[in-house]
């Protein structure tokens, strides 16, 4: 296979993604970019504007940078400036493994720094990694000249963290290419310096090494001559017989600042005579400020001001809580923007309608379903599933500063794309991007909350910071943050399949109205004749947005729900039946193999107790989940274990990917049993984590075992897939346990008993 790293090495073939049915949307505004990627804006900023630009931002006069994302200080310190955000995911660590294992550096001279929010840091490799797979076209998209998708990251502007991009496309398409690049460079300035062809020398730990006279130069000593080479844009990459530092469990670099507390997040951000404002925003989202009456809130001792935006009222004061009470002090009124008629049963209401009259947006799938429905003996089965708004949660409410200074913004905070951050900001605030700057923060979660697209905090400090003389830090409180998220969209489905005389599924439908179309990001896994999936775009008044594995995990709990009822249906064991479906010898055969085995699965179980089975493939990665569960005597479920096997090809780092798994099951299960944002007169009804459900440490299941196969695949992402499989396979577990079928979300609403 072309993607194979090792061609020694035996590679399960893929299951082919089926073909679709519609032309995407997407695939036009990947046009659009590639249009716009050649105007002015990207020529200006081609690859040699954009290093020259890296190196007047990162050199200090004793190092040298190379293709913007690394220098080599004479010192022979190598540090790597990674584009993407840390927000716990781990993924610094796992980027500066890949570049220094391909530049054969000493790991304990490594560092890691965030890029800065410039257009010369924009993500080259991440452009070419997302729009070969959104566009659905990588053949098109990989044929193009890297200058071309260079300018195109560029002129998007491109610095995201999100995806499970990081390690798949950045850190394998960027950061290796880099250092393999550079290690290039320092053994041809080595060669020249000790005048020996290029073919007798090595390297190791930040050295090139001659070993027939015994003599080695440092990399910081080579560093300025190597800097002035012309370096190659392919170079050949290691063969992972070869690697030193790619999957080895190596310690995170960022875990000792978190723990010594010397780590800064935008809530810790502090200026000199700085000023702290909250904020309280339309209750229903769609709403506008009607009025307030500001004195209650300047009678509060440390406020200073009251400032009204369009649809919310802003509090400044010298510290948090005077701006607090200086805001509960207020009544302001605000209007519902006509969706007081708004609930989360009406839109369900409304997505059941949708679905029975109203036209698909988009189909995906393969083969003729309507004629499979309709064959001889084909036996139908039908469920109707649903699934809540989720809320991100994130540990760190949002919390960004500003400073409005002789005409220039500048802006401090943890957000998941600081490119598009600062134009975000500019055009709140009327100004050219060039008069923004915006200083990225570590964040204290995200899961696709912090995207600038979703973010009104932006616009609201921006507009904020121009209206007082000093900085100020707008902190959103925690009922704020519950209130006014970007939810994962409340989504519901029918699906259908017939059963033919083999034994086998024949056809299966998914119909799904939700506001997102999941068919460019959601692979379908299952051999089935024929297969179809039609997307009703629904859009409450609510904000949606991207959750964590994003769509994966509404369909992957409608789908491996579903496929278990089929296995009854069928009196077959949902994991043989599974295994029927997929190809023979395929990676996701293999997968769901593993983690049978590793569960013990078919072994007896205590009365009460059940096992349930899922396999997800998200974000290039499969994984295959079993939960083992009973039903407490309130009928609250019960996680007793969790076993998860996973392909992403090659783990880069396993300690930490253990990590993004184990967090991923339990933030699956906790949206499984608890979670839920419910809509009433247009607003939601949670307030803070008192009544919105999050899974408690003592209701977590006390073993979760997690196994990689290495198999060599091209590389998948790692900080998402862990998710979508954890709720399919407990409502699984508890219709084993219990003989009830769940098809809504979250279980607490429900009897299981």
């Amino acid at each position: 296979m072309a993607d194979n790293p090792n061609p020694d090495m035996d590679v399960f073939e893929p299951v082919k993604p089926p073909k679709k049915k519609g032309i995407k949307r997407r695939f036009f505004l990947i046009g659009s970019a590639l249009l716009v990627g050649g105007g002015a804006f990207g020529l200006y900023w081609g690859d040699s504007s954009a290093a020259a630009r890296a190196k007047s931002l990162t050199e200090t006069g004793n190092d040298h940078n190379f293709l913007s994302w690394m220098k080599i200080a004479e010192d022979d310190t190598v540090t790597i400036y990674s584009p993407h955000i840390d927000f716990g995911q781990g993924s610094h660590t796992a980027l500066a493994q890949m570049l220094a294992d391909e530049l054969d550096a000493d790991w304990a001279k490594v560092r890691v720094e965030q890029a800065p929010a410039d257009v010369a840091f924009a993500n080259t490799a991440l452009g070419k990694g997302f729009l070969a797979e959104m566009s659905g076209a990588p053949g098109v998209i990989n044929a193009l000249p890297t200058a071309i998708i260079s300018m195109i990251a560029r002129s998007m502007p491109l610095q995201i963290t999100g995806g499970s991009s990081a390690i798949r496309y950045t850190g394998q398409v960027g950061m290796r290419t880099v250092g393999a690049a550079v290690r290039l460079a320092l053994v041809a300035e080595a060669a020249d310096r000790l005048g020996v062809p290029e073919s007798e020398l090595t390297t190791a730990d930040s050295k090139v090494i001659h070993a027939k006279s015994g003599k080695s130069l440092r990399y910081g000593e080579l560093a300025a001559g190597a800097a002035q080479r012309s370096l190659p844009g392919s170079p050949a990459l290691k063969n992972p017989k070869d690697f030193k530092l790619i999957g080895k469990p190596i310690p995170r670099m960022d875990i000792p600042a978190k723990v010594d507390g010397s780590a800064l997040y935008g809530i810790d951000f502090s200026l000199p005579d700085m000023r702290v404002a909250t904020i309280a925003a339309a209750p229903a989202r769609g709403g506008k400020l009607v009025s307030v009456d500001e004195k209650p809130a300047l009678g509060v001792a440390g406020v200073e001001k009251v400032v009204k935006l369009d649809d919310a009222v802003i509090v400044v004061a010298k510290r948090y809580w005077q701006a607090h009470k200086g805001l509960q002090a207020l009544s302001p009124r605000f209007s519902d923007g006509g969706h007081n008629g708004v609930s989360s049963d009406s839109i369900h209401a409304a997505q059941q309608s949708l679905r029975k009259t109203g036209k698909p947006e988009n189909e995906g799938g393969e083969g003729d379903v309507d004629a499979a429905f309709g064959a001889p003996g084909a036996k139908p089965v039908t469920a109707d599933y649903r699934v809540p708004f989720l809320h991100h949660a994130m540990m760190e409410p949002f919390a960004l500063t500003g400073h409005y200074k002789d005409g220039k913004l500048t802006l401090w905070g943890g957000l998941q794309d600081p490119l598009t951050t600062r134009a975000r900001a500019a055009k709140a605030a009327g100004l050219d991007m060039d008069a923004v700057v915006f200083h990225p923060m570590l964040m204290g979660g995200g899961f696709g909350r912090r995207f600038p697209d979703k973010t009104e905090i932006v616009d609201q400090v921006a507009l904020l910071a121009k209206q007082v003389p000093y900085p100020v830090k707008l902190v959103w409180s925690r009922e704020e943050e519950v209130r006014h998220g970007t939810y994962r969209p409340q989504s519901s489905a029918q699906l259908k399949a017939a059963m033919g005389k083999d034994g086998k599924i024949a056809a299966w439908r998914t119909d799904y109205v939700q506001s997102g179309d999941a068919e460019a990001e959601t692979s379908f896994i299952y051999a089935i004749p024929a297969t179809s999936r039609r997307h009703f775009a629904y859009q409450s008044n609510q904000n949606d947005g991207p959750w964590r594995s994003v769509n994966s995990t509404q369909m992957g709990f409608y789908n491996e729900s579903f496929i278990d009822e089929l296995a009854h249906a069928a009196g077959e064991d949902p994991y043989q039946f599974r295994r029927k479906h997929l190809p023979e010898g395929s990676r996701h055969r293999a997968v769901l193999d593993m983690v049978a085995k590793r569960s013990g699965w078919g072994s007896a179980l205590p009365e009460g107790t059940g096992r349930g089975i899922a396999i997800v493939e998200s974000f290039g990665t499969i994984v295959a989940e079993v939960i083992e569960a009973s039903v407490r005597e309130d009928g609250s479920p019960r996680v007793l274990k969790a076993w998860a096997v996973v392909d992403c090809g090659t783990t880069v780092n396993p300690l930490n990917a253990e990590a993004q798994i184990a967090g991923g099951i339990i933030m699956g299960l906790s949206s499984a049993i608890g979670e839920e944002i419910t809509l009433d007169k247009g607003a939601v009804v949670q307030s803070n984590f008192n009544d919105y459900d999050l899974l408690k440490l003592a209701d977590a299941p006390p073993m979760i075992d997690v196994h990689f196969i290495e198999s060599g695949a091209k590389m998948g992402g790692i900080g998402e897939p862990g998710v979508p499989p954890a709720s399919p396979a407990l409502a699984n577990a508890l219709f084993a346990a219990t003989g009830k079928r769940i098809r809504t979300l979250p279980l607490r609403t429900q009897a299981t008993a």
